[in-house]
């Protein structure tokens, strides 16, 4: 009786934390408050198993991991140009992201997932990587991490 009890309260464990996720909505546009090609919002906070969704609102958009700028364990991805992607986020930490296509432009976006347990790895990547609009937005994100801790 006792292991039915403990797989019965680890199953009911694991369906309320599913219950509990929030879906983040993040549009991809060709203008937003930002200017041209921008993730909206740009920068955004969650909690381990929440999803993040990066709605297609504006054709010809993708969305996609930055390398070196994820979390450790969580998995890189990139989604299919002008599609829609959730996704689910696994491990505390930033995610950077970015359109492909519009990266240059400044089309990057930055996920906090609880502490920003790489942020000295995503900040000299953006440093050492990022150039032009892309570089100025992702810092702009970057400070907001300070306000969020």
């Amino acid at each position: 009786m006792t292991a039915k009890i403990l797989i019965a309260a680890a199953v009911a464990a694991l369906v309320g934390g599913a219950a509990g996720a929030e879906t983040i909505q993040v549009q991809m546009l060709n203008k937003g408050t930002q200017g041209a090609m921008v993730f909206e919002p740009s920068f955004v906070t969650a909690q381990v198993g929440d999803v993040i969704e990066f709605v297609a609102t504006d054709k010809g958009h993708n969305v996609e991991s930055i390398e070196g700028m994820l979390p450790e364990g969580a998995e890189a991805f990139e989604s299919k140009m002008g599609e829609g992607y959730s996704l689910t986020v696994t491990a505390e930490g930033l995610y950077g992201v970015a359109c492909k296509p519009h990266m240059m432009m400044g089309m990057v976006g930055l996920v906090l997932v609880g502490e920003p347990t790489n942020l000295d790895a995503v900040t000299a990547v953006a440093a050492e990587e990022l150039r032009g609009k892309a570089k100025s937005r992702f810092e702009e994100d970057l400070a907001q991490v300070a306000t969020v801790n």
